[in-house]
């Protein structure tokens, strides 16, 4: 008897090895990610609806009544109005709703687009920086399942802004379709920018380096918004090349169309799609542009506390400088445009300013605007420090000679050298582009007055900053940011929105003399650089007490 074994003939299925799921474990991550951002997410979603609430009661404050807008109208249709708020649709006739449109939902877009740049550059560059990307990757997780979590994350965040920004308008009386449309282009705005950070994070393999090109295209894309409706009320066919432009123009209130917004939803999903691609021709942990080599010998300056904080922050101070720089020399050049709109204002606003007055008030502004962007340089260079500790580089570098003391005392007055620096050529430039356009060549002086006048507040804000690293260093980076804020509101917003004084004085630039409207006072400038100096050394001693990473 003859005994035969069959032998199964494996089919099709079980031929071909099991095709990886590139997205497995997305759920879990994102589900991750809302632990992670439980305070983050919800602080920024009901910051911009507070903004919303805010702005709509304070307006009845600065006009009782709709018709006295008429006297505030100028300062938003004219070419430096345009510039510094949006194309100013339906300003001929203005309404509360309008003006909120007008003048205030840009910042919403632009505080939305920055939102998303710090999400998806948190969950995606510095997970792999650190290597924490890696240990999660070593579980059944797909290749693109954190990318796509974190994109899953910004849209459930831009969407809670949407919705919440939108109920908030339509709360306080303001059409709905207006409402949504305001709601609708603050989300997609911020997703925009989602789809721009995840294609700039597959770039650079540092964080910094990811998060300042997506920085720059959002810099770039507010300066073509600013130049393009300056050119025209309405804006310009440059303002349809800025991405921050395409929300406003939808014209909420006025023309309620919602066209534009079918172009920020195609940069997202182009966007998208580029960045998955990207990620597919890289490894783990690298950039698709490669980290440029060192030189083989270092120079010796590079050992001392303070050669060392210049190279780790000559990065950032030449970006920020540069952008600073440029606006400012945009701004000193239309100042013979606000002299010639002066002309139209209406007689209650040229009795209050006068020609010469005008003049004053528009250089003033011009150096509380840049003081405050340099105090968020600041804080933005302090993060620096941070980084360089999670890293841990610190480390390496503290078991050298060079002290704790040392180490973060060079580093704040590198950056605070830097500030000054990026004050001084800020105001030489708007300076001379004033001058030029206008003739008086003694606004030259006027005008770097008005920047360095500031720089006590600005080195205030860097003293907070560097006392949050030296004692509690995760609260750095939102304390840091939000006293930013609260500056940029004082300084910008309190004469319009009547802020109370209690508010006002919270800011360090509520103290000091705006020249050249007012005289110099040595006094506050005195004592807030003094307290400025205290301020470093109560970080220097917080710093030398607590333990190196841990937080």
């Amino acid at each position: 008897m003859t005994g035969s074994t069959a032998v199964a003939t494996p089919t099709r299925r079980q031929e071909l090895p099991a095709r990886p799921n590139s997205l497995a474990g997305t759920g879990v991550l994102l589900r991750f990610s809302l632990r992670r951002d439980r305070i983050k997410l919800p602080a920024w979603v009901g910051g911009l609806g507070l903004f919303v609430v805010y702005i709509s009661a304070a307006l009845p404050q600065l006009a009782p009544t709709e018709e006295d807008l008429d006297s505030v109208v100028p300062l938003f249709t004219q070419p430096v109005g345009r510039m510094f708020t949006g194309p100013a649709f339906g300003m001929e006739a203005p309404t509360y709703e309008r003006f909120f449109a007008a003048g205030y939902a840009p910042y919403l877009y632009l505080l939305a687009a920055l939102m998303s740049i710090m999400l998806v550059t948190r969950h995606t560059r510095v997970e792999e920086q650190t290597g924490r990307a890696e240990l999660v990757r070593a579980n059944v997780t797909g290749r693109h399942a954190a990318l796509a979590a974190t994109l899953l994350l910004a849209t459930i965040t831009n969407l809670l802004a949407s919705v919440v920004v939108a109920a908030l308008a339509i709360s306080a009386g303001f059409a709905p379709t207006g409402s949504a449309l305001v709601g609708l282009g603050t989300g997609l705005t911020g997703m925009a920018f989602a789809g721009i950070t995840a294609v700039t994070v597959q770039l650079s393999e540092h964080s910094r380096t990811a998060a300042g090109a997506a920085g720059a295209v959002l810099g770039a894309s507010f300066v073509v918004r600013a130049l393009g409706d300056m050119t025209a009320t309405g804006g310009s066919t440059l303002s349809w090349l800025s991405p921050l432009g395409w929300a406003a123009q939808t014209a909420p209130y006025v023309h309620d169309r919602a066209a534009p917004l079918l172009l920020l939803a195609a940069l997202t999903v182009a966007t998208v799609f580029c960045a998955y691609l990207l990620q597919g021709r890289r490894d783990l942990g690298a950039g698709l542009f490669p980290a440029r080599r060192g030189t083989a010998h270092a120079h010796p300056w590079l050992g001392t506390p303070s050669g060392l904080a210049a190279r780790l922050q000559r990065g950032g101070l030449l970006g920020w400088g540069v952008g600073i720089i440029a606006l400012g020399t945009v701004d000193g050049a239309f100042a013979q445009a606000l002299l010639d709109a002066g002309e139209d204002m209406p007689p209650a606003m040229q009795d209050m300013f006068g020609t010469s007055g005008l003049l004053d008030g528009y250089v003033a502004f011009l150096g509380s605007f840049v003081s405050v962007l340099i105090a968020a340089y600041a804080v933005f260079a302090m993060q620096t420090l941070r980084a360089e500790e999670g890293s841990g580089r610190l480390d390496a570098v503290l078991s050298t000679r060079m002290s704790r003391t040392s180490y973060l005392a060079a580093q704040v007055c590198v950056v605070a050298a830097g500030a000054a620096l990026i004050s001084a050529v800020t105001g030489l430039s708007t300076g001379l582009a004033a001058a030029g356009v206008t003739g008086d060549w003694a606004v030259l002086g006027d005008v770097g007055g008005a920047h360095l006048g500031l720089l006590p507040g600005v080195l205030i804000v860097l003293a907070l900053a560097a006392v949050l690293y030296g004692w509690v260093p995760r609260l750095m980076a939102p304390l840091g940011w939000a006293i930013v804020a609260l500056c940029a509101l004082v300084t910008l917003f309190a004469d319009l929105l009547d802020l109370p004084d209690w508010l006002v004085t919270l800011s360090p630039f509520g103290h000091l003399a705006e020249l050249p409207l007012e005289a110099f006072a040595a006094s506050p400038f005195l004592v807030l650089t003094g307290l400025s100096v205290a301020g470093v050394a109560l970080a220097v001693f917080g710093f030398r007490r607590r333990q190196v990473n841990v937080v």
